[in-house]
């Protein structure tokens, strides 16, 4: 398709768009899909709210702050621009990296990028120097919007960098003008850059649209949550992964509702804040919701819960209605894709199935060749929609689309009714406590041991988080796993290190010498080695 005139004074992303021919096929069925040339997200989904809902409504909930209203969002969005704009010379197009946990700060200063006109690069604040380092090679970072307390990763990167959420910060914004022209980006300019691990280890930057993000929220939010103004949401998952993003920010702006921002909390201490601050729609993983019912949680005022990054097994499906009287809304989405695209709510749920085609996009199952498999038989999950893949200059844009399809990776069974029941993930990639752990990059780090010799991960099935990383290791002297398992998390992001280690003499291969990891899969598991209680939950 023919994109339109880019506002992007750098043309970085527009200039590494995978070719046209390399594109999925994209869908606008609905009329609400349909967006005027000039659009900038932040403009629609925050001044334009905010003006259709009334300014004063409240906006950001966050746990020992007062709450901010939409006109407190527009203004220090609007200063955050300024601050952009002003103190660190960002132009329309540049990348800018913003790093710290959900809160209000990080709310603004996702909303004043966009507004500035710049493409947004947001990370995890568990990530570590050298994982943020990969993200800047790709990205070509231009500026840096770090929490004042989690600067140290970034610093050496060598990227202009302000701290926000300090006394310096303060003064900073409060000098700048609350008001702001935001930068009329074109519908088809590329507004964030999200980062995915594929099985080879390495980040993907999936480039998405001002327009996939008001796709979302007229997709699945619309279609299948139905959220009204009057709800209050709530999650766990950080703006980096897109279903938080959306969950926890986009849908509830877009509602005219207000959020509840928790930087961190178990699922115990969520379960508590939900009850606090009466809040009425939670996204979550399936482990949370399983843990808030051993936490003998009730959840008096919830009225919807969206489970996604992971399977969800019927019985914790049954487990939480029967203790809630709340029919858990299971989904699957993909960052490639931005969220979730297979759902059902109310009486569209089947116990079991992930559900249906959410309203815009078609799914279905094919074979390795891409011929579609009949209803009953496994296949590969193929997307497409108003949304789809496309990879900043990677390879591997080739194997996620075939043939117009978006393909996820998974394995699914389609009934004779359009739903969809999973069977699998289709590669290496580990999912645990709705976090994607690339299998490579955690050998890649245990292999930096000075002890270790050769190493295999894989995932392990484990009945709290659905599925765990484990590492079978030959040594090269003596070492224990707890001392192997403290090194990984010096070396990545903390929530991926192997919380079970087995020793072994040797790994098995193919006769080329090639790790065969399947059969460490199928063999039967044996008792985790060293494993720890989770430090990062």
């Amino acid at each position: 398709m023919e994109l339109l005139p880019s506002a992007h004074v750098d043309p970085f992303c527009r200039d590494h768009l995978p070719p046209a021919e390399q594109w999925p096929e994209l869908t606008f069925d609905l009329p609400e899909l349909r967006y005027p040339d000039r659009l900038n997200c932040a403009t629609a989904l925050l001044d334009d709210v905010a003006a259709r809902h009334g300014a004063d409504r409240p906006c950001l909930h966050q746990p020992g702050r007062p709450t901010w209203s939409y006109a407190e969002l527009v203004a220090a969005a609007n200063r955050v621009a300024r601050v952009l704009v002003e103190d660190l010379g960002i132009a329309p197009g540049n990348r800018v990296l913003l790093r710290g946990p959900n809160n209000q700060w990080l709310s603004a200063a996702w909303f004043g990028a966009l507004k500035a006109g710049a493409v947004l690069v947001t990370t995890m604040p568990l990530l570590r120097t050298g994982e943020l380092r990969t993200i800047h090679e790709i990205a070509h970072l231009d500026a840096a919007l770090v929490d004042h307390r989690f600067l140290d990763a970034v610093e050496p990167l060598g990227v202009p960098t302000l701290a926000y959420g300090d006394d310096a910060w303060d003064e900073r914004v409060a000098a700048k003008d609350p008001a702001f022209d935001d930068v009329a980006t074109s519908s088809d300019d590329v507004c964030m850059l999200a980062f995915t691990s594929g099985t080879t280890g390495r980040p993907k930057a999936t480039m998405h649209f001002h327009r996939d993000v008001m796709s979302i929220c007229e997709t699945f939010s619309r279609h299948v949550l139905k959220p009204s103004s009057d709800d209050v949401f709530t999650g766990t998952p950080p703006y980096a992964f897109t279903f938080g993003l959306g969950g926890v920010l986009l849908f509830p702006l877009h509602a005219g509702a207000s959020t509840l921002l928790v930087e961190k909390a178990t699922p115990a201490e969520l379960a508590d804040l939900i009850d606090e601050h009466g809040v009425t729609v939670c996204f979550t993983a399936p482990t949370a919701y399983k843990a808030m019912l051993a936490a003998g949680k009730a959840l008096p005022t919830l009225r919807k819960a969206v489970s996604a990054g992971e399977h969800l097994p019927r019985a914790t499906w049954e487990a939480f209605r029967e203790a809630t009287g709340v029919e858990v809304i299971d989904g699957i989405g993909s960052t490639e894709m931005l969220h979730i695209f297979i759902s059902a709510s109310g009486p569209d749920i089947r116990p079991g199935s992930t559900g249906r085609a959410v309203p815009g996009y078609a799914a279905t199952t094919v074979d390795e060749l891409g011929d579609e498999v009949p209803p009953g038989e496994p296949g590969l999950l193929a997307v497409r929609g108003p949304t789809g893949c496309r990879y900043l200059d990677d390879e591997r844009q080739l194997g996620y689309v075939r043939n117009g399809w978006n393909l996820t990776g998974d394995t699914f069974i389609r009934d004779d009714d359009g739903y969809f029941w999973y069977q699998a993930r289709s590669d290496d990639m580990i999912v645990t406590s709705g976090y994607n752990i690339a299998a490579p990059e955690v050998e890649e780090a245990l292999l930096k041991h000075p002890l270790v010799s050769e190493c295999a991960v894989v995932g392990v099935p484990d009945e709290a988080r659905g599925m765990i990383v484990k590492g079978y290791v030959v040594s090269a002297g003596p070492v224990t796993a707890r001392e192997l398992q403290d090194f990984v998390k010096a070396e990545i992001a903390p929530y991926k290190y192997p919380r079970a280690i087995e020793f072994v003499d040797e790994l098995p291969k193919t006769a080329t010498g090639k790790l065969q990891r399947f059969r460490l899969r199928e063999a039967e598991p044996a008792e985790p080695v060293g494993a720890t209680p989770r430090a990062d939950a």
